[in-house]
């Protein structure tokens, strides 16, 4: 299918092919019928990728705090690679839409197959000629009512909140400033809701549309015709409302909002402009200032979003999908009319030219759609199933022929840290990508060399000429798809964790016994880490036991991450825990016995204490509470009189005595945490027909020591570990 895409770095903007989107549990597949390009929005994201890096870093103070805090923790190289990594490649455009329903996931009973919907989200509503969309980001479209008006749903809905958080009464007087496609849909918004509007643009030609539309008067911002006009209609109180629909840098808007504002009147930022707030206008008539945050109630909220879990309507009335289809109710009715606004509509194979002209100024618009070429039938999206073939590993590998890998999963973590160094290994053929979402693995082909990059899991699998799988999807896949892949013959690489659950890790060993194929690596990488690795040469073979602490100043995750959904993707410590709980028992050549963890107020902060056959012990202090420019990762080995040092994968020394000492390097070196010597291991065990880098009984205790601490925590005692036979 083809898709709409930007080069961040570049400003390439291209009509790609890419992978048909797996249709999900949880939503449905749509065909589109119109998309509407947001002339405010889009065509900043794509005048800002124009830009030069020190104009987009200038343009996004936020995102570059985000990196120099990845440069503290992560160090240079890795922040460079993932930084330049998101900026080549291409990213999606389009939020809003109407489309065809072609297939429904499971435990969708809302909708059926043809039933026209309109969709909303920056992530699901993409100019693109298939969408998956999850249930609470669309809304059937009325009978009657046309799929290219449809197709202003999502925009309509932010005009509608916008307006809600002004809280209107009949008989008010607002102000919009900024008569550009929100606006004029706010104009309407409180037309129909019996509020007298004054519009203020410095473009006549809108501020004619928005007379049409409803406004009672319209004007450019330093004209005193619209002081005169809001001083005629409020009888020189000011208006109830303002809206701010305005972009750009002037501050204009707000002393504007300000000096026209009734005492305690309520200003509302719907758009993205500046914002600094005069004090003293604000203050002496104690306006009250409101933000309004896109579509409504649940945006943003990944549980409301992804996962389909709806807010009770006694508690919010009025969330994003119920907004939807209130608009598309308005726009059936005619309360709202939104066939004036549409300046141009353009082929969709015309995109690239529709975004240049609208750049360069040649095609004035309020608004522009995508009409996209009608299809027969459904589209081609695989079924899920299971290959079950069951086979015991192979032999070595005749000499000379790759190895070939598919990916399933291409998120930052794959693209940073594992595929830039498969992809320049000798010997090596990476030969499928396989993810969700159909961009992510465009993207991954283009810059990795992929030789096929598509949605369907099940043709991959069943791929024979295929050596190895690699899992690098979010946690709470990762068991039932190494399952699959084992039960497939296949060598798996799975990133941590193997499992969230005892029932998940039991269902792995289960294909394992099923099939006889045992060829299973965890990435668990630090015990491949080069420094750590010669430290632990350099401290040798210990004769008592030892002691071990490893402090892991895990820090503060952003709002929205995926990794706080614990519902569903488990604890931080049970997705990230298995990496220190690996590292320890590898120092210390054992598997643990026995765990035991206790935590602070709200489980912010862990301390996990596991204790070996030999009465070694280790403690990890796993913490989110620490000083941010405090190093990630620091690790204390003690036994026999001598101390083992790791500060963060930099500097490594070991203590032996009063005098005798070993120092890593007298200057820091790049963190290595490890990944370029395991993914060497890996790649060698699978051509060889080798034993796997780290044996399967290993791995199984360490996943079952970190689900342990789960049920510890619970139990608030020591959790003994049954040792894998």
């Amino acid at each position: 299918m083809k898709q709409v895409v930007q080069n961040y770095k570049s400003g390439e903007l291209a009509v790609l092919d890419v992978p048909v989107p797996g249709c999900k549990p949880g939503g449905v597949l749509v065909r589109s019928a119109y998309s509407l390009i947001s002339t405010g929005t889009e065509l900043m994201k794509v005048s800002e990728a124009g830009m030069s890096m020190v104009g987009k870093a200038r343009s996004r103070p936020d995102q570059v705090a985000k990196v120099m805090q990845s440069v503290a923790t992560n160090g240079v190289p890795a922040t460079y690679r993932k930084v330049m990594g998101k900026l080549d490649s291409y990213t999606p455009l389009g939020y809003s839409l109407c489309g065809v329903v072609e297939q429904v996931g499971t435990g969708i009973d809302d909708v059926a197959v043809g039933d026209l919907v309109a969709c909303a989200g920056n992530e699901h509503a993409l100019h693109a000629e298939l969408n998956w969309v999850p249930k609470n980001l669309y809304a059937r479209v009325p009978d009657g009512l046309a799929p290219r008006h449809a197709a202003f749903g999502t925009v309509g809905s932010i005009a509608l909140q916008g307006v809600r958080r002004g809280e209107p009464q009949l008989g008010d007087v607002a102000l919009v400033i900024g008569l550009g496609l929100i606006g004029q849909l706010v104009v309407q918004l409180l037309a129909a809701a019996g509020v007298r509007v004054v519009g203020v643009d410095p473009d006549p030609v809108r501020c004619g549309l928005a007379d049409r539309l409803g406004a009672a008067a319209c004007g450019d911002p330093a004209s005193p015709a619209v002081e005169a006009a809001v001083a005629e209609l409020t009888g020189g109180h000011g208006v109830d409302q303002v809206y701010l629909a305005a972009g750009g840098g002037s501050n204009q808007p707000v002393e504007l909002a300000a000096r026209l504002s009734r005492d305690r009147g309520r200003v509302v930022d719907i758009g993205k402009c500046r914002l600094d707030l005069p004090w003293n206008a604000y203050y002496e008539k104690e306006l009250d200032v409101r933000f309004s945050r896109s579509y409504g109630p649940g945006r943003y909220d990944p549980e409301y979003e992804l996962e389909g879990r709806d807010y009770p309507i006694g508690y919010v009335r009025w969330t994003e999908r119920r907004n939807l289809a209130c608009f598309l109710d308005l726009l059936a009715r005619g309360s709202v009319d939104v066939e004036p606004l549409i300046s141009h509509t353009a082929d969709f194979d015309d995109a690239v030219e529709t975004y240049q002209r609208l750049k360069d100024g040649g095609l004035k618009a309020v608004a522009v759609l995508f009409r996209y070429p009608e299809h027969a039938g459904e589209a081609e999206v695989p079924a899920v199933a299971v290959p079950a073939v069951n086979v015991r590993p192979g032999p070595a590998r005749p000499a000379g022929t790759p190895v070939r890998l598919a990916f399933v999963g291409a998120g930052n973590y794959a693209t940073s840290m594992l595929l830039p160094h498969l992809a320049r290994r000798d010997g090596v053929t990476l030969s499928a990508v396989v993810t969700t979402t159909a961009l992510s693995a465009a993207n991954a082909q283009r810059k990795f060399g992929f030789a096929e990059a598509t949605t369907d899991l099940d043709a991959v699998l069943g791929d024979p000429s295929i050596d190895a799988v690699f899992v690098v999807t979010r946690h709470s896949s990762h068991a039932e798809l190494t399952r699959r892949a084992l039960l497939a013959g296949k060598t798996v690489f799975v990133e941590k964790p193997l499992a969230l659950t005892e029932d998940d890790l039991a269902g792995v060993l289960a294909a394992v016994e099923e099939s006889g194929n045992d060829r299973l690596q965890v990435g668990f990488n630090r015990r491949f880490a080069p420094l750590l690795g010669e430290a632990r040469q350099r401290f040798g073979t210990r004769s008592g036991p030892a002691s071990l602490r490893y402090l892991v100043n895990a820090g503060r995750l952003q709002h929205g991450s995926w990794y706080l959904r614990q519902g569903t993707e488990g604890s931080r410590f049970a997705g990230e825990g298995g990496h220190f709980i690996d590292t320890a028992s590898w120092l210390l050549g054992a598997d643990p016995v026995s765990v035991y963890a206790v935590a602070t107020s709200g489980n912010e902060d862990l301390q996990v204490v596991l204790r070996y056959p030999d009465g070694s012990t280790a403690t990890i202090s796993y913490v989110t509470t620490g000083a941010a420019g405090f190093p990630k990762e620091t690790l204390d080995l003690v036994a026999d009189g001598k101390v083992l040092r790791l500060d963060d994968f930099v500097r490594a020394a070991v203590y032996d005595g009063p005098r005798k000492r070993w120092v890593g390097s007298r200057l820091p070196k790049a963190r290595d945490k490890g990944q370029n010597a395991e993914l060497a291991a890996f790649v060698k065990a699978v051509r060889t027909g080798g034993p796997m880098p780290v044996p399967l009984e290993s791995l199984v205790a360490t996943t079952a020591a970190t689900l342990a601490v789960q049920s510890g925590l619970a139990g608030g005692a020591p959790v003994t570990l049954a040792r894998t036979p």
